[in-house]
């Protein structure tokens, strides 16, 4: 009899086939070869069955029927792909032993796990654990291929998973929404991903901005020019800074210390996925999603790149070959000149930043495979140029600087330099010329309290401590405190990694790795979970919460269940199931503490009141979930299932607001319709008070209204708006966050005190929204000299 040999999807099935069974017979689901046939999963073939599956009951939702604790959980094929599980079945029959060939990672495992459950699979089962597709790994793997039982903890990491997703996401999901007559789904991780998002806005909202004065000096000693920061405490009173600038300029002064040191910075780690998602985003706005699947693409279609969905950095002993190879592959091409440049002992055993044992589990670093890529498109090509040019960047000796540090006194007033000079660019050559000047530009910011310079120079930089210096220059320049920024993908992906934690220590990161919320492979689905289901919206890179995200934390928090927000605690879950998979705890123990922990949340939702019908915004209203529909909507399974997923609902709103300077300068008309419209939406907030309860923050200045200005979710607008008044100032203008007192300055002046504003090109200059038309609400910029 021969062998069965099940991979993952299709595409990996007929690699694996061309290379085992080279003259198999084509059978559009399977090939079919003298020793082997090869066929494939599409993905997850089966899944947790709904609750309505255990009894018809739980058809229609009804918090009286919590909590759904099944004694043992049923699986049910997905009917879209329920014929080629029937012919795995068919095929099985006539083969007397078996190979897992699905990815070599915790869901292809239980992937594997869930067809061998459902179709009673008996046979004898080996495990074919590669990193990537190439012809020669695959021969290596089949040579190799190990006993499943060697990773029997592993199916019972998944399994744990899987069902602890489905406990707390189906109850805590009827819970909250019986309980709240709307639509809401909470998940194990998708959850306290969302309190992440919602904490910082918060934060944003809350923050206040304070404005400070910083004093610069330019000296000069022959031919060579510095700029220095004034040392002191803070300055809050501009004539203060300005008494500073005009005591120092044009005298001369003495340089009081002058220490360098060298300094070297090593190559940034090897990829693993969430670390090339965070680069994707940052330099091509790439989601998440988006990156994970072109990684996808050019592992399993274009065969270039090794396994993706890994969290290391590192390789092994093992892979020190294969990476020469690799360079040596590289060496025709776009990349010859780079490898012409490289130096191969670099990368070796005992090279730690590279090769670490250790720090390799499942799987190593992302590196290139031994295959030359053919036609990608431009986001493959993209993407396998990141991973290529940190691959070859270890190649590469360090960058070298040389770190100045000049301390200069004028008067009594004395000012800090840090002058940083490049001896030799070492690594950086792999970078284009766009991210070496990135590089110095991010290397230059610097926080608003750092009143330090720290100038990158590719220039010598010489300068005699012993003799005077002139200050041929000194200005005061007004500062403000920024409030933390908003999440992006690439950021939330770091967030998520350290459970919330932001470790600027790398050693601590890695250590917390192991309890972040989800897991490499699943974080970008985690994200696309919230887009779906209404409780984020994208505003270009910024993730944003929206009223229905605002809402169903709070209700969470309030409701006594702080653990199901909490992405510490849950990522120290994760860390368990991680440890699950090691055989160091018992998946029995696990699930006995979910379970535990989801009849808590039953009982905290009981006693919770209901939240006003206007609590979650006008998207979110008058969705009830009832019956099976409902059901499939909700469902949550902890924005953790990588590989597909149920339908989910969508409730998202736009933005109003212009964003740049150039825009919002150059006013538009807008229709007495469109400005109704406006101010019905604006007047219909979440704060759950009718229009008459709410605070008036002015009156109305459209002539005869007689109507109040109130607060709604994206704007102020006028209480009268159903006899017709269209005033409405959104929240955001050119920019700018509206404020309440900013409102209340548009309302009685006319205008805004001044603010700061960006242009298009980076300048910066002084500016005051006004209200342009008192009708409508129409805002502009006026510059001011």
């Amino acid at each position: 009899m021969k062998t069965l040999i099940i991979a993952e999807k299709p595409d990996m099935g007929r690699t694996i086939a061309a290379v085992m069974e080279p003259r198999a017979k084509n059978n559009r689901t399977y090939l079919e070869g003298e020793k082997y046939i090869v066929t494939w999963a599409i993905g997850h073939l089966l899944g947790l069955a709904e609750p309505d599956a255990y009894d018809d009951k739980y058809k229609r939702w009804n918090i009286k029927d919590l909590p759904i604790i099944p004694e043992q959980f049923k699986i049910v094929p997905n009917p879209k792909t329920k014929d080629q599980l029937k012919m795995i079945g068919e095929l099985a029959k006539r083969c007397n032993a078996i190979v897992n060939a699905c990815d070599a990672g915790r869901e292809g495992q239980y992937i594997f796990a869930l067809i061998q459950q459902q179709l009673k699979l008996h046979q004898p089962v080996k495990r074919l654990w590669i990193s990537d597709l190439t012809a020669e790994s695959i021969a290596t793997g089949f040579e190799r291929l190990r006993d499943a039982s060697e990773f029997e903890f592993l199916t019972q990491a998944a399994r744990a998973r899987s069902e602890a997703d489905w406990l707390i996401g189906m109850n805590a999901s009827r819970a909250f929404t019986t309980r709240h007559n709307t639509l809401l789904s909470v998940g194990r991780v998708q959850t306290p991903v969302l309190a992440l998002i919602h904490d910082r806005e918060k934060e944003i909202e809350a923050f206040q901005s304070q404005t400070f004065y910083d004093v610069w000096a330019e000296f000069k000693q022959d031919q060579i020019k510095y700029k220095g920061a004034w040392q002191g405490d803070r300055l809050t009173k501009p004539e203060e800074a300005e008494a500073i600038a005009v005591a120092v300029r044009g005298k001369t002064g003495k340089i009081t210390k002058y220490d360098t040191k060298q300094t070297k910075e090593y190559p940034f780690k090897l990829y693993d996925l969430t670390l090339l998602q965070r680069e994707a985003n940052a330099k091509y706005g790439y989601s998440a999603k988006k990156t994970l699947d072109v990684a996808q693409a050019l592992y399993e279609r274009h065969k270039v790149i090794s396994y993706p969905r890994t969290n290391s950095n590192y390789v092994t002993e093992q892979n020190i070959d294969g990476m020469h190879k690799a360079l040596r592959m590289l060496g025709t091409g776009p990349y010859a000149d780079l490898v012409q440049q490289a130096n191969p002992n670099l990368v070796h055993k005992q090279n730690k930043s590279v090769c670490n044992p250790s720090r390799v589990e499942d799987h190593h670093a992302i590196l290139p495979t031994l295959k030359r890529p053919g036609t990608l498109s431009k986001e493959e090509q993209n993407v396998y140029d990141l991973v290529i040019r940190r691959f070859l960047s270890h190649f590469f000796p360090p960058a070298e600087y040389k770190m100045h540090t000049v301390m200069t006194q004028v008067d009594k007033h004395l000012f800090k330099t840090n002058i940083k000079e490049l001896l030799s660019l070492g690594w950086k050559v792999v970078l284009s010329k766009a991210d070496q000047d990135k590089g110095k530009k991010s290397k230059t910011s610097k926080k608003e309290d750092e009143e330090e310079t720290d100038e990158w120079t590719d220039k010598k930089f010489e300068i005699d401590a012993g003799r005077p210096v002139d200050c041929v220059r000194a200005e005061m320049k007004e500062k403000a405190t920024q409030p933390p920024k908003s999440y992006t993908e690439g950021t939330l992906l770091k967030a998520m990694e350290s459970a919330g934690k932001q470790m600027e220590n790398e050693e601590l990161r890695e250590v917390m790795k192991d309890a972040g919320l989800g897991t490499p492979a699943t974080r970008a689905a985690t994200i696309e979970r919230l887009k779906k289901v209404g409780y984020i919206e994208m505003k270009g890179k910024k993730i944003l919460i929206t009223e229905k995200g605002k809402m169903a934390i709070d209700l969470i928090r309030h409701a006594g269940v702080d653990l199901l927000a909490s992405p510490e605690m849950t990522g120290q879950w994760e860390r368990r199931l991680h440890q699950i998979s090691k055989g160091e705890a018992a998946q029995e123990k696990f699930m006995d503490n979910v379970k535990r922990f989801t009849l808590s949340i039953i009982d905290k939702v009981r006693q919770q009141p209901a939240a006003p019908a206007n609590a979650f915004g006008e998207e979110a209203r008058g969705k009830r979930a009832a019956g099976k529909e409902g059901a499939r909507n909700v469902r949550a399974s902890g924005g953790t299932a990588a590989k597909g997923g149920g339908r989910a609902t969508s409730g998202r709103g736009g933005s109003a607001g212009s964003a740049t300077l150039e825009q919002a300068a150059a006013p538009a008309s807008r229709a007495a319709g469109t400005a109704g419209s406006a101010a019905r939406s604006s007047s219909d907030g979440a704060s759950g008070n009718s229009v008459s309860q709410r605070q008036a923050l002015g009156s109305c200045p459209r002539s005869n209204c007689g109507g109040s200005i109130i607060e709604g979710r994206k704007g102020y607008g006028c209480s009268h708006y159903k006899l017709g008044c269209g005033f409405v100032v959104w929240k955001e203008y050119a920019g700018k966050q509206i404020t309440e007192t900013m409102l209340k300055s548009l309302l009685t002046k006319g205008q805004t005190q001044l603010l700061s504003f960006k242009r298009k090109d980076g300048s910066t200059v002084k500016a005051r929204i006004v209200l342009n038309e008192p009708g409508t609400g129409q805002l502009s910029v006026r510059e001011e000299s």
